[in-house]
């Protein structure tokens, strides 16, 4: 065993992470993350709002994007930010957040969801099903459908996202008309050092796993929890009826494999509504090179008009 897939150290060095993503960002005077998250896209406004979600886990902060020129009450998407379920980094998802409020005529819920160590497995996935539950219950006073509404996250978020349409599976509710999944970890059973990239050196390394893995579950028992792991071949349940879904992997990712083992899984159950390999790029390729983040974006506000027949006036 690494000595950073041990609990304790897992957590020391995820807690150090955190620290260092705060300092840098103090430092730089928000430069470092939220501005040149802001300044990406100039072309999409920055309209919003702050809102806190009550949860029986902890209050949720959440950024709501607002687009400009749609329905009356447009529909709404959650969207949960990556990070490895400890670092978070809701901003750099901002840029995405205004793209899809401006080219899907959809209200964007970006969320501070809970995260590792301080809240391990299954506090972050009990958590983001109740702010969708909440969301999709209380759209009437807060100027969305929630009978339209969305999910979707890049890397732990797209496995928060998952997780939250199997609950609503399981549950009978809320209905989610489309969940996002793009370059998602879903497959936590098995070792990152068993896992294979289309490149020499990626972007995830078997090091940054155990931190992850073993901060967001240390118990290795608990891993294949279909919350955690649906796409590992324990997880044999009928997803039969589970929100449709577009997956979206990356050629040279760790984590394409998984991915593609559950958009079969999904098409299978008759769920899969698109899947798209991105050539020539790794994990997070996204927050990097906007070219590649224009075009799958693209893709993502095209599947979520389609999804919710939102109208962009």
């Amino acid at each position: 065993m690494s000595l950073l897939a041990r609990p304790a150290v897992a957590a020391l060095v995820a807690k150090v992470m955190q620290r260092v993503t705060v300092l840098a960002d103090r430092r730089s005077g928000g430069r470092s993350s939220a501005a040149a998250s802001h300044a990406r896209f100039p072309e999409y406004p920055r309209k919003v709002r702050r809102l806190t979600i009550p949860t029986a886990v902890a209050p949720a902060r959440a950024t709501v994007y607002l687009p400009q020129n749609t329905d009356t009450a447009p529909p709404v998407h959650i969207n949960f930010h990556g990070g490895g379920y400890v670092v978070a980094l809701t901003e750099l998802d901002d840029p995405l957040c205004r793209f899809l409020a401006a080219e899907a005529g959809v209200v964007v819920i970006n969320v501070d969801y809970v995260v590792a160590p301080q809240f391990p497995f299954p506090a972050p996935t009990r958590q983001a099903y109740e702010i969708v539950r909440w969301v999709a219950e209380h759209g009437a006073e807060e100027g969305w459908d929630g009978e339209r509404l969305t999910v979707g996250g890049q890397s732990a978020g797209g496995g928060l996202a998952a997780a939250v349409a199997r609950q609503a599976l399981e549950a009978g509710g809320p209905s989610i008309a489309l969940q996002v999944l793009h370059y998602p970890p879903l497959d936590l059973v098995t070792n990152a050092r068993d896992k294979r990239a289309a490149t020499a050196r990626p972007v995830l390394r078997p090091w940054m796993a155990d931190v992850f893995d073993t901060s967001y579950v240390p118990d290795v028992r608990r891993r294949g929890d279909p919350l955690v792991s649906p796409a590992h071949p324990s997880d044999t349940a009928d997803l039969k009826g589970i929100a449709p879904t577009l997956v979206i992997t990356a050629e040279y990712d760790l984590l394409r494999a998984e991915g593609e083992r559950y958009a079969e899984r999904l098409r299978e159950a008759g769920a899969l509504v698109e899947h798209h390999d991105v050539a020539g790029v790794d994990h997070g390729y996204d927050g990097s090179d906007d070219e590649k983040a224009r075009e799958s974006y693209a893709i993502v506000a095209r599947c979520l008009r389609e999804a919710t027949g939102s109208r962009l006036t």
